[in-house]
C-alpha cells in the first residue's frame, strides 16, 4: 500500500484500539525491532550515504547510527516513568478531588525528514512517536534517493504499514500528505518550508513540531583557549560538509586574537579535512552553485577568500571568508556548506546587538571564560547554547532540542520527544469536593463563602 491517503486511513482506523492496546510491552517491542533493523543494516546505511553525498563511513556511524541507537536506548530505559500518570496538587478549588495527568498517544503522526542527516532525522522522531504510542507515516527526502529507498525497504520489512510506513516522493507527495488530518506533524527543514508546513497544519488544527535552521553564530572571546576553539569550530563547521542545522555559520572573534585564531583554525581545518574522502560532498549541483555564488558575491564586494577549491559541481573544499560585511549575501543567507566567515570585533555590545537584530538562531556558541559565557547567555536568544564546544547541543539525551521563532517550534529528543507525540490528558476525579456548596441559588451564605475563597487566594 503506497497511496498516502490509504495508508493514513488504515492507521487512523486502528488509532482508538492502539490508544489502549499499544502499551509499554508493545512499544518496547517496536523499539527493539527498530534497534535491530539499524544494527543489522549498518553496512547498507553506510553505503547509501556514501552514494548520496560521499559521507565518510566513520561520520555515518557517529552521526546517523549512534544517535538513533542512543535515542532508542534512552527511550527504553525511561519509558515506564514517561508513561506513568502523574499526580498533581489539586489547588484550592480542587480540594477533595484527585488530579492526575495521563499521557496518551496523539494518534497518527507525519514525519517529514530532511536530506542532510537522512537517517538520524528520520528515525529519531520515529523513536519518539513509537515511545508515545503513535503510528507513523515517514516521508524521507527525495534529494538522497539511495537512503530514501533503503529506509522504505527496511521499514517495510520491519513494521506493518498500519504502524510505520514510508512514502517516497517529492514536493507533490509532501503536499498530498500535508492535506491529510494528521494528529501531529514533525517537520525538519528550512524556515521557508516550515512556514508552508505550519500553514497546512493550521487547516486541520494539527499540532506541529518544527525543527528549522538559522545562522548560528560563534563568539570567540579574548580569553578563550584558541587551540580548543579552533579545533571545535573546524570540526563543527565542516562535519558533514558543513551541512548541519546547528553548525557554526559565522565566527565573531575578538580583534586582539583574530589574526592568531585565523591561522590556527586554517591549520586545524587542513589537519582534519585535507585527506580525500574525509569531507562530505555538497548534496547536489544546485547547492554547489549556490555556495559558489555566495563566495563569488563576497569576493566581488571585497572579502578575502582562503581555500574553496572546487572539483566538479559538488566537491567544495573548506573556505574561509574575511572582511565580510552585513550587506553581503553570505551574511544574510544560512550558508549550509563548507564556508566560514571570520569577523573580528572590538565591541561585544555591537556583536550582541547584531545577533539580537536578526532571526533567533537554532544554536549559539561561545568560547571563553564564565563571565563571557554568562553575558552572552543572558543577552541573547537562541534554541540552544554551547559553551566551549559545537554541535553537541543536538545529541545530549536529557536536553530538549529545538528552536525558537524562525529556528523552530517545539522540542525533540528524550522525554521532550515523547511529549511532542503525546497528549497530556488531565483527569480530575471527585472524591469529596465541597464545591457544590457554591452552586446556585446564590444565597447570602454562598456569597460569604465566595468572599472567603477570594481572601484565601490574595
Amino acid at each position: 500500500m503506497s497511496d498516502p491517503a490509504a495508508l493514513f486511513h488504515a492507521q487512523r482506523a486502528l488509532a482508538p484500539a492502539r490508544r489502549s492496546g499499544f502499551g509499554r510491552a508493545e512499544r518496547l517491542a517496536a523499539l527493539e525491532a527498530l534497534r535491530r533493523m539499524v544494527l543489522d543494516n549498518r553496512p547498507a546505511i553506510v553505503a547509501a550515504l556514501e552514494a548520496d553525498f560521499g559521507k565518510h563511513p566513520v561520520e555515518t556511524l557517529l552521526s546517523e547510527i549512534l544517535p538513533v541507537l542512543q535515542e532508542i536506548a534512552h527511550a527504553r530505559r525511561h519509558l515506564r516513568r514517561w508513561m506513568r500518570p502523574r499526580r498533581v496538587w489539586p489547588g484550592l478549588t480542587g480540594l477533595g478531588a484527585s488530579a492526575r495527568i495521563v499521557p496518551q498517544p496523539k494518534g497518527v503522526a507525519l514525519i517529514i525528514a530532511p536530506w542532510n542527516y537522512p537517517v538520524t532525522l528520520a528515525l529519531g522522531p520515529v523513536v519518539s512517536a513509537l515511545a508515545a504510542g503513535c503510528s507513523v507515516i515517514l516521508k524521507p527526502s527525495e534529494m538522497v534517493p539511495q537512503t530514501s529507498a533503503l529506509l522504505a525497504s527496511l521499514i517495510g520489512q520491519c513494521f506493518p504499514p498500519d504502524l510505520v510506513a514510508v512514502v517516497e516522493g517529492g514536493p507533490d507527495v509532501a503536499t498530498a500528505l500535508l492535506a491529510l488530518p494528521f494528529d501531529h506533524i514533525f517537520f525538519t527543514g528550512s524556515p521557508e518550508v516550515g512556514r508552508i508546513v505550519m500553514a497546512a497544519a493550521a487547516r486541520n488544527l494539527t499540532s506541529v513540531t518544527l525543527e528549522l535552521g538559522g545562522k548560528s553564530p560563534v563568539i570567540v572571546g579574548g580569553d578563550a583557549d584558541l587551540a580548543q576553539a579552533a579545533r571545535w569550530i573546524a570540526w563543527g563547521r565542516f562535519f558533514n560538509g558543513g551541512q548541519t542545522c546547528v553548525a557554526p555559520d559565522h565566527v565573531f572573534v575578538e580583534a586582539g586574537v583574530a589574526a592568531r585564531f585565523s591561522a590556527m583554525i586554517k591549520d586545524e581545518t587542513a589537519r582534519m579535512w585535507a585527506e580525500p574522502g574525509n569531507l562530505a560532498r555538497v548534496v547536489n549541483a544546485r547547492h554547489g552553485a549556490r555556495l559558489r555564488g555566495l563566495i563569488g558575491d563576497a569576493a566581488a564586494a571585497g572579502a578575502a577568500v582562503s581555500g574553496g577549491q572546487s572539483a566538479g559541481d559538488t566537491a567544495l573544499a573548506p573556505t574561509f571568508l574575511e572582511g565580510t560585511t552585513e550587506g553581503m549575501e553570505v551574511s544574510r543567507q544560512e550558508i549550509f556548506g563548507p564556508v566560514l566567515p571570520l569577523i573580528p570585533f572590538s565591541d561585544l555590545d555591537q556583536v550582541l546587538a547584531r545577533i539580537g537584530a536578526g532571526p533567533k538562531p537554532l544554536a549559539l556558541y561561545v568560547f571563553g571564560g564564565r563571565a563571557l559565557a554568562d553575558r552572552v547567555v543572558g543577552q541573547t536568544a537562541s534554541g540552544s547554547v554551547g559553551v566551549n564546544l559545537t554541535l553537541l547541543t543536538f545529541s545530549h539525551p536529557n536536553l530538549p532540542f529545538g528552536g525558537i521563532g524562525n529556528s523552530g517550534l517545539g522540542a525533540a529528543h528524550g522525554y521532550e520527544g515523547f511529549r511532542a507525540f503525546s497528549h497530556e490528558r488531565p483527569v480530575l476525579t471527585n472524591r469529596f469536593l465541597p464545591m457544590a456548596m457554591l452552586f446556585p441559588p446564590y444565597t447570602m451564605g454562598v456569597r460569604r463563602l465566595t468572599d472567603l475563597l477570594l481572601r484565601l487566594v490574595r
